[in-house]
């Protein structure tokens, strides 16, 4: 069974966090390994979602090639 919140209640929880601010204490990372590792993250790995892309990208160029001439 979950936990029903009252509009009460969401309304006290969304002041504390407006007053505590979590936002501005997020700084993400500093160093170069940190944030290679971070722009990594939404990666999903294998070949199938790299080949879709790399075939997108053929379809655009082919495209526009069309266009130019």
């Amino acid at each position: 069974m979950s936990y029903y919140r009252t509009p009460e209640h969401r309304a006290k929880q969304a002041e504390r966090i407006r007053q505590w601010k979590p936002w501005e204490k997020s700084t993400g990372p500093k160093s170069e390994e940190g944030k290679r590792r971070s722009a990594m993250r939404g990666f999903k790995g294998g070949t199938r979602e790299l080949l879709r892309e790399v075939a997108r990208l053929l379809r655009e160029q082919a495209e526009a090639l069309k266009r130019i001439g």
